[in-house]
This record gives C-alpha cells, structure tokens and sequence, in this order.
C-alpha cells in the first residue's frame, strides 16, 4: 500500500497502526532501503512502514508486504516529528523506529518474533527497551567507498563504555547511562559531541503524551532506563551502517579515513548468538 503524504498516512492508512509491534523504517538515502526492509519483515512485526522520498526505488516483491509513505527523511527533525504525531495518533502498541541500512537484533531472535519478545518484557511491567546502536562497515573501502556491504560486514568487539548520566544540575540520573564505542568514538573527532551516544530507545510503547527528542531520549524518564529497579532486563541491538555511511559520505572525513578496520574488528555472523557472546544484549530473564 502506498500513501502519497505522511498526512493522506494519517488519515487513511490507520490499519497499519492497528495493532503493535509496527516497525517505523525512515530511508535516508537508497542504500539498502530493501534488504533493511526484508530483515524486519521476517522479525514479525505487524506492519512494516517505510518512509521514503516518491523517487526511492522498490523491490517489487516488497510492495505488496510494506505500508510505503512518501517522506524525505532529512534533516533528522522531520524523523522525529513524525514519529511523535505517529505515538499520538495510535497510543497504547509497541512501536519501533530505525533508518535504512539498520538491522534489528534481539536474544534468540531466529526462533522467537518481536512479538514474543515484547510480550515477555511488558510482563516484568516494561514499557521500552533500551537497544545499543552498534556500528557496521566494509572490510575494504577500496571494494565499497560508501562504508556499506552487508556480505562482508566487519563490527568492532570491544571498546564499548558506559558512562553515568547526569540531569540539568549535574546529578547522577538513576538507571541510565550514555553509551559510547564503535565508529562513533574511534573516529570522535569527525563526530559532533551530541552524535557520539550509541544507546537509543528503539522499541517502546506508545502513550498520550510521550514525545521523542531529538537526542533518542523520551520526555519519560522511566523510558530512558535501561533495566527495572529489582533486576536486569532484556536488551536488543540495532546493528548499523549509518555511522560509516555518514563518515564515508563527509567530505571532511571521508578521505583521513582509508579503512574502518582494526585490531579488534570481526567480521559480523549476522547472529544473536554472535552479539550474547560479546555482551551488546543481554537475555535479561528471558530463556
């Protein structure tokens, strides 16, 4: 289904916001607009809408699977703009928001849907889950210049920190912290400041009255912790090529950086398993 205006969207295209988990896909650019599509499609999401400019190519077969909005999705205010006016006109389902290129991973997700998993973490009284946005690139920017090919996609398996964060007066905020590592902090000084976190709340349920600001944090503070106060809980990864599409795209970066790799990339398994063992998610209670 195709809607020709985010507001003809809103007005007709209500079934898609029916019933939760709906995934939130904004295209930035053409890359990997298809692949990143599919991926969700096959988590089990009950609807998959793509916001894209009218001039984005399509594979066929996704056509007819997708809620397709024409959007341009930049600057990165339009994104959230939307999905805000998206949380206030179906409150109450599970939502989930990424860009193209991004690729969602939970424990155990090549058995178990989304669905599955957020039943199970709005039973321990959970309404977010805290997702670590972690950094994928090429082997070889010979090979691909614009950081991006999922066959041979290389992640960084350590180097990743976690840091208190504090309120407007400087005090330590109970139960969250600002996550750094991946591209974003290896090559910091291409980054600006306010880009470097690499946690977001990627998967939450809507309610009247929460908003998404520009930083991936909700006007909810109890959407911004990472576990409950009596236990760890579950969290997922958003695995991503956008931090290496955007160095390789920068004018101003793109040519002091010959290679993403290091002594400590891996190449990516494409697996949850992969992401346990390297402890960027964490099965919380779920078995």
């Amino acid at each position: 289904m195709q809607y020709y205006s985010f507001d003809v969207f809103l007005n007709s295209g209500r079934s898609a916001l029916a019933e939760g988990p709906v995934a939130l896909i904004f295209a930035e650019d053409n890359i990997e607009v298809d692949s990143t599509l599919r991926h969700h499609l096959h988590l089990g999401f009950k609807s998959v809408i793509a916001f894209m400019p009218q001039d984005f190519t399509l594979d066929p077969a996704l056509v007819d699977r997708i809620h397709r909005v024409n959007l341009t999705c930049v600057p990165g205010a339009i994104v959230f703009n939307t999905i805000n006016r998206i949380i206030q006109a179906a409150p109450n389902i599970w939502m989930y928001y990424c860009y193209n290129a991004e690729y969602l991973f939970f424990p155990f997700c090549e058995t178990r849907t989304v669905g599955e998993l957020l039943t199970f973490h709005a039973e321990e009284r959970r309404d977010a889950m805290l997702t670590h946005v972690i950094d994928l690139y090429a082997d070889d920017l010979n090979s691909f210049p614009n950081g991006v090919s999922p066959e041979r996609a290389m992640l960084d398996r350590t180097g990743y920190y976690a840091h208190t964060r504090h309120d407007a007066e400087g005090h330590p905020v109970e139960r969250q912290l600002d996550m750094s590592g991946g591209l974003r902090w290896r090559f910091e000084d291409h980054i600006p400041y306010e880009r470097r976190r690499i946690d977001r709340i990627a998967l939450f349920k809507s309610q009247n009255g929460l908003e998404l600001r520009p930083d991936h944090t909700f006007n909810e503070p109890e959407y911004n912790t990472y576990s409950c106060p009596w236990h760890h809980n579950l969290t997922a990864a958003v695995c991503s090529f956008r931090a290496a599409k955007a160095l390789k795209s920068n004018a101003g970066s793109t040519f002091d950086i010959p290679s993403f790799c290091w002594q400590n990339s891996v190449p990516f398994q494409w697996t949850s398993g992969q992401l346990l063992d390297l402890g960027l998610i964490e099965p919380g209670q779920w078995f």
